[in-house]
C-alpha cells in the first residue's frame, strides 16, 4: 500500500517509494536495527521520517513474553493520525505512507509527517512552574486544552501508550496567550486505534500523563479542572463514578515516580 501527497507525490513519481525513502538524508534522531527516525528538508520545508524495516520474530517474541505489544511498522501511527483528524484532535499531518510485505517480522514500512514548527513541548514549557508559576489564566487554559484533547482521543477509540506532556507541542508562532493556545499531539507510533478505548488502556494513558506533571506544581483544584474537562460531565458525577480510578492513578503514578528516582529517565 502506498499513499503519497505533495511534495513526495511529484518527487517520487515513477520511482519506488521504498527505495527513495531510504535515500532521504538529514538529522537522525533514532537509529535502531529495525527503525530509523530522521528530520529532512524538501523544498525548504521540514519533515519527519520514520522507517520500519521489521524487527524479527525474536524481538516480537521477547516483547510478547514481557507483556509488551511490539511496534511492527508505521501503520499504527498512520491509522491513529487519521482517527485523530476525524475527532478534531490536532496532531501531525501524514504526507507519505507505505507498507509492503505480509510477514510482520520483516515488513517494510514508512511514514513521513510535516514538521510542526515553531513549537515547544509542554514539559519544557512547564519546567520551572513549581518555582515560577504561570499566570493562572494561562495554566487553566492549558489544562482545559490537554483535557479536551485527551478526552476526545480516548472517547474516539485511540490510546497513545506514551502519553506524557512532552508529547504535547505548544505552537509558538504567535505569543502564547490563554485565549489563543494551539496544541498538537505527537509521537503516535505505539498508539492503538479501536472502536472504543478499553478502560485498561485509557487508565494507563492517564497514569502516564499524571506522572509526567507531578513536579510542575499543579494543585488539587488544577487536577479537578482536568477531570471536569476530560470527562465532559459534571464533576460531582465524575468523582462518584470514577472513585476507584483516582485511587489507582495515585498508586500507579507514585510507582512510576519512584522508579524515575531510582533509574532517572530510563523508564
Amino acid at each position: 500500500m502506498i499513499e503519497l501527497h505533495e511534495p513526495f507525490a511529484s518527487l517520487w513519481q515513477g520511482k519506488d517509494p521504498f527505495v527513495e525513502v531510504e535515500r532521504l538524508e538529514g538529522q537522525v534522531y533514532r537509529e535502531l536495527e529495525g527503525r530509523r527516525t530522521l528530520r529532512t528538508e524538501v523544498a525548504e520545508r521540514g519533515y519527519f521520517v520514520k522507517i520500519h524495516r521489521g524487527i524479527g520474530w525474536g524481538e516480537i517474541a521477547k516483547n510478547l513474553l514481557s507483556a509488551k505489544l511490539p511496534v511492527l511498522g508505521a501503520r499504527n501511527e498512520q491509522v491513529a493520525l487519521q482517527r485523530l483528524a476525524a475527532l478534531g484532535v490536532p496532531s501531525m499531518r501524514s504526507v507519505a505512507y507505505g507498507v509492503r510485505g505480509a510477514n510482520p517480522a520483516a515488513q517494510h514500512s514508512f511514514i513521513i509527517t510535516e514538521e510542526l514548527a515553531p513549537t515547544t513541548d509542554l514539559e519544557q514549557f512547564s519546567l520551572h512552574w513549581a518555582k515560577q508559576p504561570p499566570a493562572p489564566a494561562l495554566k487553566h487554559a492549558l489544562i482545559a486544552k490537554v483535557a479536551d484533547m485527551a478526552g476526545r482521543m480516548h472517547r474516539g477509540g485511540v490510546n497513545h501508550r506514551d502519553f506524557y506532556i512532552c508529547h504535547f507541542l505548544l505552537h509558538t508562532d504567535q505569543p502564547v496567550q490563554a485565549g489563543s493556545l494551539r496544541l498538537s499531539l505527537i509521537d503516535l507510533h505505539r498508539a492503538q486505534t479501536r472502536t472504543a478505548t478499553p478502560k485498561r488502556w485509557r487508565n494507563k494513558d492517564l497514569a502516564a500523563l499524571y506522572f509526567s506533571v507531578l513536579d510542575i506544581g499543579l494543585t488539587r483544584r488544577d487536577r479537578l479542572r482536568f477531570l471536569r474537562d476530560y470527562f465532559a460531565q459534571p464533576l460531582r458525577k465524575t468523582l462518584a463514578d470514577e472513585a476507584r480510578l483516582f485511587t489507582w492513578l495515585e498508586g500507579k503514578a507514585a510507582k512510576l515516580y519512584a522508579r524515575k528516582q531510582r533509574y532517572g529517565d530510563a523508564l
